[in-house]
């Protein structure tokens, strides 16, 4: 497995391609969530990934402070396969990369209910009541680091 970061300015046409395609996959078609999933935000983005030969495995996206919450924050976290440790895989990659490049002490994401126990394995905790995004129930979580 093969790790990937680059930010948005970096990306081939092909690896943007990929990645849309996985997260609206995820997001959009089997979420059945209508909702603008590619926005703004991903242009400030660091796009992480793992890849093997069939392609992307998992994916997030690291944001600096100040383009979805105030402090340094990951989101769109997906695994194809899952409850394999993709998804903690790529989670604490994320988390060393905002660390070494926004030197983050607090990382906060905005989870979907469902993937709590992911997020708290990795040491997040809740921080919010819950509430409805696009019609999915979420929670803030944050990392102290």
């Amino acid at each position: 497995m093969e790790l990937v970061i680059k930010h948005f300015n970096e990306l081939t046409v092909r690896e943007l391609f990929e990645i849309y395609k996985l997260r609206v996959s995820v997001f959009v078609v089997e979420q059945n969530c209508p909702y603008q999933e590619i926005d703004d935000a991903d242009t400030n983005a660091y796009h992480v990934y793992l890849k093997d030969e069939t392609g992307i495995q998992a994916y997030l996206r690291v944001l600096p402070k100040g383009v979805t919450f105030q402090e340094v924050s990951l989101g769109r976290v997906i695994a194809v396969k899952r409850r394999c440790g993709l998804g903690s895989m790529i989670l604490s990659e994320g988390i060393k990369f905002a660390k070494e490049r926004f030197g983050a002490e607090i990382i906060t994401i905005g989870a979907q209910v469902y993937a709590r126990g992911l997020y708290e394995k990795a040491g997040f905790v809740q921080s919010s009541p819950e509430y409805l995004e696009d019609g999915i129930p979420h929670i803030i979580m944050t990392l102290q680091l």
